[in-house]
Formats: C-alpha cells, sequence, structure tokens
C-alpha cells in the first residue's frame, strides 16, 4: 500500500479519532457515556477480530476484502453525520452504535491490510519503510485535524451542527477516495498450513512458553493503563478548562507532529537494536505524560507535554506492529493480529469503561475529577512496565547489542549509533501501472 491510499486514510482516521469525542459531548454525552462510546465499539470490534480469518478464506483474497469494507466504512459515516441535525433522545446511543459498526470495519481492515503489507517487505526495511510512510500518512492527519478545528470554529459563530455534518461527510468521502485506491493493490495470495489453525484458547493456553503471547500481554496491559485516562484528556480540555475547538486541535497538533517527527527516528533504531528495546524505553517514558498533566493547565505547557507524548508513542506503536511483523510467519499472520487486536481491544474497552465510572465517582481535586484519575493511569502504566517488559525478548537475531544509556542518547540525537540501515524511500506496494 503506497502513500497515495494512505493520505485519503489518513484524513478519514483524523477526523473520527480526533473529532469523534467532542462530537459525543456537542451532543450532551456525559463522562460515563464519552467512556461508552470509546469502550463498546473497541470492544466489538476487537471481539470481530476472531472472524478475520474466516472472512479472508471466504472470500479468497486480502485485497479483495479491503477495497469493500473500506467502501461500508464510507457509508456509515452519513448517518453519523446526520445525528447533527436529527434531534432524539437516543442521540448518544446511535452514536455508539454506528461507532460500533465503523470499528468493527476498521479492525478487521487493520488486520487484513496489516498482513498484506507486511508480505511486501523484508525484515530489515520495514521499520525504515513504515516510519516513512507513517511520516507521509501522519501529514495528511495533520491536514484532517487542522480542517477539522477550522471548521468547528467558525460554524460554532454561526450554525454549531453544520460544522459536524461538513466534517463527517468530507471523513466520507476520503474513505470512499481511499477505498478506490485501495482497489489498486496487488494481491499476493495468502500460503495456508494446518499449523496456523489455531484456537484463540490455544493461543493463550501457551502463554509460559510463548514469547509472542508475553509481548500481547504486555502491549494490552499498557493500553488498559492508558485508556483509563486516554479519552478523558479531550474531556478535561473541553468540558473543565473550556477550550476553543482551535486551542484543542492546536495540542492535539503538536502531539501528531511530534509522532511523524519520532516515526523515522525509532524506525531506524529499531532496525538497528530491534524492535523489543525500542517498546522498552518508550514504555518506560510513556507513564510521564499523565503525571505532567498534572503541573499546570497552561495552554503552552499543554502543547509541550504532548509534543512528548508523541514523539513517546510514535516509537511504542510503530514497534508494536513490527514486532509482530519479524515474531509472526506470513502464513500465521490475519490469525495473530486478529488475536493481538482482540487482547489489545479489551485493554481499550476496560480502561476507557473503568475511566468512565471513575471519572465521576472521583473526589475532585483542584476542580475536577479526573486529576485523581490520570495519576491511577501514570501509577499502572509504570506496573505495566517493571511487571512485564522483561517477560518478552527480541526476536529478531541480527540487531546490535547497546545499552539503554546508548540508545537514549541516540534517539535525542545526542550521540547517535553509527552505522543506520538505509531507508526506504522508493517502495510503491501499488501495481507498476500506478
Amino acid at each position: 500500500m503506497s502513500w497515495k491510499e494512505g493520505i485519503a486514510a489518513a484524513f478519514m482516521i483524523a477526523v473520527t479519532d480526533f473529532y469523534l469525542i467532542p462530537f459525543g459531548l456537542f451532543l450532551g454525552g456525559s463522562a460515563l457515556e464519552i467512556g461508552l462510546l470509546v469502550a463498546i465499539p473497541q470492544l466489538l470490534g476487537s471481539v470481530s477480530q476472531l472472524t478475520a480469518v474466516k472472512i479472508v478464506k471466504l472470500l479468497g483474497s486480502r485485497q479483495r476484502f479491503l477495497p469493500r469494507a473500506c467502501a461500508l466504512q464510507a457509508c456509515l459515516l452519513i448517518p453519523m453525520a446526520a445525528l447533527s441535525f436529527w434531534p432524539c433522545i437516543f442521540q448518544i446511543e446511535i452514536l455508539i452504535a454506528c461507532t460500533a459498526i465503523f470499528r468493527i470495519l476498521g479492525g478487521l481492515i487493520g488486520t487484513v491490510w496489516g498482513s498484506l503489507a507486511s508480505d511486501y517487505l523484508p525484515a530489515n526495511e520495514r521499520g525504515a519503510y513504515f516510519g516513512w510512510r507513517s511520516q507521509i500518512t501522519g501529514l495528511a492527519g495533520v491536514g484532517g485535524m487542522l480542517v477539522g478545528g477550522l471548521v468547528l470554529f467558525f460554524s460554532k459563530i454561526f450554525l454549531p451542527q453544520l460544522g459536524f455534518l461538513c466534517l463527517f461527510l468530507l471523513a466520507s468521502l476520503a474513505r470512499f477516495i481511499s477505498a478506490a485506491l485501495m482497489n489498486q493493490m496487488e494481491d499476493i495470495p495468502l500460503t495456508h498450513h494446518k499449523d496456523s489453525d489455531f484456537t484463540f484458547v490455544k493461543f493463550l493456553s501457551r502463554f509460559k512458553e510463548s514469547n509472542f503471547v508475553k509481548f500481547v500481554l504486555y502491549v494490552t496491559s499498557v493500553t488498559f493503563a492508558a485508556h483509563l485516562a486516554a479519552p478523558y484528556f479531550s474531556v478535561y480540555m473541553l468540558r473543565d478548562l473550556k477550550m476553543t475547538y482551535i486551542g484543542y486541535m492546536t495540542i492535539h497538533l503538536s502531539a501528531v507532529l511530534a509522532g511523524l517527527f519520532g516515526f523515522t527516528i525509532w524506525g531506524h533504531h529499531a532496525d538497528q537494536v530491534g524492535n523489543a528495546r525500542v517498546l522498552k524505553m518508550s514504555s518506560f517514558l510513556i507513564p510521564l505524560i499523565p503525571f505532567l498533566w498534572l503541573f499546570s493547565a497552561n495552554f503552552w505547557w499543554l502543547i509541550v507535554v504532548e509534543l512528548f507524548a508523541g514523539f513517546v508513542w510514535s516509537g511504542f506503536n510503530l514497534c508494536s506492529v513490527n514486532f509482530i511483523f519479524d515474531a509472526v510467519a506470513p502464513e500465521k499472520r490475519v490469525r495473530c493480529l486478529g488475536y493481538f487486536n482482540l487482547i489489545n481491544g479489551i485493554g481499550v474497552f476496560a480502561g476507557a469503561l473503568v475511566g468512565g465510572y471513575l471519572a465521576e465517582h472521583l473526589p475532585r481535586v483542584m476542580g475536577s475529577r479526573l486529576f485523581l484519575l490520570f495519576l491511577f493511569s501514570g501509577i499502572l502504566r509504570y506496573l505495566s512496565h517493571f511487571l512485564l517488559s522483561e517477560q518478552f525478548k527480541e526476536v529478531r537475531g541480527t540487531t546490535r547489542q547497546v545499552s539503554s544509556a546508548e540508545l537514549f542518547f541516540s534517539v535525542v540525537g545526542m550521540k547517535p549509533i553509527q552505522g543506520r540501515n538505509r531507508e526506504v524511500n522508493g517502495i510503491d506496494l501499488f501495481k507498476s501501472s500506478h
């Protein structure tokens, strides 16, 4: 898959990821209902991963599934947009239901796409290529955030409903374009082996001896701890701090821009020292993020915090996916990606649900119930790191052995590790005619 399809997809994802919670708040959702808006679709989307292999087998091709699922997502965004002009007592419930179907399709698309895209690239080039591609698509995401913030800001002056209607319709159009471009991808037949058929229960039962299962549970624990607070940073900004949509957009945008900068840096280092080393370093830094939110509500301070957050999370997210590509044989990737997304999605569901309950029942500290929630999230993130990060090992045998200090100073640019792999800038996963 090239940057062409990724640009359209990233625009759509930026709108649905960053402006869904503001949309829920606009429709009158409480903190708990916002938690359900995040949690329930994530859970159903994760459970649907169990059907990924069956769907691919039924259609006979990964490429045949992808454009059809993208087109269905695009269609679903239209009734979601219409909710802004459809006053009824069940607006939040309808939004949750539509979002659930949207997330189900999105989860399946991500699993099948990851399996197909990883087959194009050798292991020692994935970090550089996906880091580079993430920068290109990330710029499109920045465009989506900017458009969204400006549309909502100016529409609020005249007719707030019109802003959300236009925004989700634009996202729908972008997804239709993404589906058309994805239809041009060159397919690679999926090889089937008998040993690739294993149940979810059998997968979990191998925890003691399976390095990959230990990795999955480590990532899920970090995800759970993070999502205790993650949906509620937006609630804190829009409800408690009374930020404008421009301010909200700017703070989130700083994280995205830092992530774009970080993708290539983390990708190059992962190609040298291994994805596991980068994961463990980033998960040591991730718990600092909610603690930093507690220091001040100053706008410029929050931008600095989100710059740090975006950079650190870019390494964790990039190397989580690349570790799977390294650890799992091609014929097992659809199934293992599905199981990974299922378990990780349960972590998102549980974190957002528990966080939503706590957000309405914790005592107020400095005028907000969310401060203690941020504190708990940071503590649990550190527990996840110290208890589980050493349980799994690097699977790539050609990595460089460097100390944690050497890796850190190289990442921040103070003392770069020599001998980086070349950056893969010219790869196009489309057919040669495009």
